[in-house]
């Protein structure tokens, strides 16, 4: 396991406080305040530290209220909704400074047989054949105006192996593409058995590049080029099989749309070896600097 997977995972592992109180910290991140993804797998983690044993997690709904202070602590507070037989639902509110800044909606349940159907899984290259961040970031160094961007965006991913199908937005930037992104990603390293773990390690990658196919539809290369600012607004997602966080999953992306200075993404997560594990959406602000 690496160093920075093992720093991650203290990250989730969250101290508790009260018995529906949990006290979390943050990492740095590419831009200065807290990373999304952190702070939605946090408040994940406290909701599932008080659900009864044998639920699993199969839906968020959140909302990013504020600009999260990675310099301070992250207090997640969680309200009991419904204790049912069948669906347990929790709501969580993290807290900085005395005020909200992400609020979020979980809902667990016990495993039940059902019907069963699922879309195909869109074609991918192996990953094995594709390059490591470590190897593709430094070659698009000239886009960024920070020398020390590339470094900064190589430390964010160190704790998860994430390798781009094709270029990343900004590759292409000022060419316009279709609105579709793919990336498959895994842990560096092996977790434990803990299904709460891996679902975890997921909504934390789920904030990474769900919004990358906004900016190729219109050329823009991103944060990191500074050609268009924004932040994440509400995050929804839905687990619908089990998976590993560890094994290789195909994160397929698109954005249906952009207007009113706000961009969707939505997006299906695969296994390696085809099964749907998980849907997200995404929307967020993308305004172009003026």
């Amino acid at each position: 396991m690496s160093t920075a997977l093992d720093s991650l995972l203290d990250l989730l592992d969250l101290e508790r406080i009260e018995q529906d109180i949990f006290r979390g910290t943050s990492r740095s991140a590419v831009v200065p305040r807290v990373f999304g993804g952190q702070v939605a797998a946090q408040a994940l983690v406290a909701a599932g530290r008080t659900v009864p044993a044998g639920t699993s997690a199969h839906s968020l709904h959140a909302y990013f209220l504020r600009m999260g202070d990675p310099g301070a602590p992250i207090v997640y507070t969680v309200d009991r909704i419904r204790d049912g037989r069948s669906f347990t639902t929790r709501r969580v509110v993290a807290v900085q400074h005395g005020q909200p800044i992400f609020h979020l909606s979980a809902s667990f349940q016990t495993y039940e047989e059902g019907l069963e159907h699922q879309a195909d899984m869109p074609h991918a290259p192996d990953p094995e054949t594709l390059p490591t961040a470590a190897e593709m970031l430094p070659r698009y160094a000239d886009r960024f105006s920070d020398p020390g961007m590339v470094g900064r965006m190589v430390e964010a991913r160190a704790a998860v192996d994430l390798r781009y199908v094709d270029a990343p937005p900004f590759g292409t930037v000022g060419e316009p593409r279709e609105p579709r992104s793919q990336v498959w990603f895994r842990t560096n390293g092996k977790l434990a058995d803990d299904p709460l773990l891996h679902v975890c390690m997921a909504t934390y990658v789920s904030d990474m590049t769900l919004l990358d196919s906004v900016l190729l539809a219109h050329g823009r290369g991103g944060w990191a080029v500074g050609d268009v600012v924004g932040a994440s607004l509400d995050h929804a997602m839905w687990f619908h099989r089990p998976f590993r966080a560890d094994e290789w999953l195909l994160y397929d992306q698109e954005s249906p749309s952009a207007s009113g200075g706000r961009g969707l993404g939505q997006a299906r997560i695969y296994t390696q070896d085809g099964r749907l594990a998980i849907t997200v959406i995404q929307e967020g602000v993308v305004r172009v600097p003026r």
